[in-house]
């Protein structure tokens, strides 16, 4: 009965064992503090967007979508490594694709010319860091074993 409890609430069987592993409590305290990291400085980011609003060599209309963004896909990251760690295997896939996909933006966005003044190239710059240490631990040998379909 517990096996069905957590299917319907969206949790997958494991192996209980495997996420009391030291391995994967560390793998997971690190994506905590990696996502939590990233979601703190995006929040910070929105909020300095929104006292510079009137200074336009500083926020223009990029400024607030892509930091509105960032901030959204930050939060949605950290309830999913939240979730992943008690178990959920779609919380820990949609870890994995978030994460990555941040990733790429990231690298878009730094490498794109005159599009975002170099303070949020900067800041997306170390969005970007704590996103590749997430992006290694998830996609690392250990959790994908624990979360591997029976």
């Amino acid at each position: 009965m517990p096996v069905l409890a957590a299917t319907i609430v969206g949790m997958t069987d494991t192996s209980s064992t495997g996420l009391a592993d030291p391995r994967s409590r560390k793998a997971f305290t690190t994506i905590r503090m990696l996502t939590g990291g990233y979601l703190a400085l995006s929040v910070l980011t929105l909020m300095v967007v929104a006292l510079l609003r009137d200074d336009t060599t500083m926020v223009n209309s990029a400024v607030w979508v892509r930091g509105t963004i960032v901030t959204v896909s930050a939060a949605f990251t950290y309830a999913f490594a939240v979730r992943a760690a008690r178990g959920s295997r779609g919380a820990y896939r949609r870890l994995r694709v978030i994460a990555a996909v941040m990733v790429t933006a990231i690298v878009v966005i730094i490498a794109l010319p005159g599009m975002f003044p170099v303070w949020m190239k900067l800041e997306q710059a170390a969005c970007g860091l704590l996103l590749l240490g997430v992006v290694a631990t998830a996609y690392g040998r250990h959790l994908r074993s624990v979360f591997a379909t029976a």
